[in-house]
């Protein structure tokens, strides 16, 4: 999977921007919309947040999105650089910032697996849903690792992989669903429309696979790399981190109406682990 490929999906579908109608031309209405849906959907980040001492440290974040984690991070005190693959995104953040008024060490466009800063720079990396999209997390972790102060803090969300939403949703009943939908056909335009046209280029076997299928489940159809992690494959994945601690969030399970359901300490499909360099 090529970097670039990554970038231009993500460049052109900002992340959650589809939720709230996208972005026009007033920036204050958009965050304003865009920060309501997702903690409303998302009611756990804040006290997730909460949990994590940012006053006074240098904060790194990796992936930005619209900047609601951002801003959250600055407002409990951080000294907050950071830094997104795509130039839309760190647009968006700089907008954000600039409105709010809030000050901040650097914000740049950068790849995760080249982070443009000198070592043992930062006392926390924070980085929510962007990880698991990145093929090459092994160079990753390592400059990860690198910009780290010793005895620093990595904070990552990433999709959990023991959760209802892999196990039930995307592995069983979506897959039946779009076998289904192949055979009967989809309305024109719609997400299944673009997911028969996937199994149609791909071929509606090897589209079906799990190792296939969880890229085109996870945040649309046309996301090229998503991949789901146990806490055992995120210390194979961070060889140069040791788990510390770790909590699944946010039931979420598409089609299945099961948001507020209780059960997501369990079977949540938000992974958050908190990891430190080893020595």
């Amino acid at each position: 999977m090529d970097e670039a490929v990554i970038r231009d999906f993500w460049n052109r579908h900002p992340c959650g921007e589809q939720f709230v109608g996208g972005l026009r031309d007033d920036y204050e209405d958009f965050f304003r919309r865009y920060d309501a849906h997702r903690y409303a959907t998302e009611s756990h980040i804040p006290a997730c947040l909460d949990r994590i001492d940012f006053r006074g440290k240098s904060v790194l974040e990796i992936g930005l999105g619209e900047g609601a984690e951002s801003e959250q991070i600055i407002r409990r005190g951080a000294r907050w650089t950071g830094i997104d693959l795509t130039p839309e995104s760190v647009a968006r953040v700089s907008t954000r910032l600039a409105l709010r008024g809030l000050d901040y060490d650097w914000i740049t466009v950068g790849s995760a697996r080249a982070l443009p800063f000198p070592d043992r720079q930062f006392d926390i990396v924070f980085s929510h849903g962007v990880l698991h999209h990145v093929p090459e997390i092994g160079q990753a972790q390592r400059e990860i690792a690198r910009v780290l102060k010793p005895g620093g803090t990595l904070v990552i969300m990433v999709y959990a992989k023991w959760s209802l939403n892999y196990l039930l949703s995307i592995a069983v009943l979506r897959r039946l669903g779009l076998l289904l939908l192949y055979l009967t056909g989809a309305r024109p335009g719609s997400i299944y429309a673009a997911h028969i046209e996937n199994a149609r280029r791909i071929g509606l076997w090897r589209y079906l696979k799990l190792e296939n299928f969880i890229h085109y489940n996870t945040d649309g159809p046309l996301n090229p790399y998503s991949k789901v992690y146990s806490l055992t494959s995120v210390q194979h994945d961070f060889p140069a981190f040791r788990v510390i601690a770790a909590h699944k969030e946010h039931m979420h399970a598409p089609p299945l109406p099961v948001r507020g359901l209780p059960g997501a300490r369990l079977m949540g499909w938000h992974l958050w682990v908190h990891l430190t360099p080893r020595a």
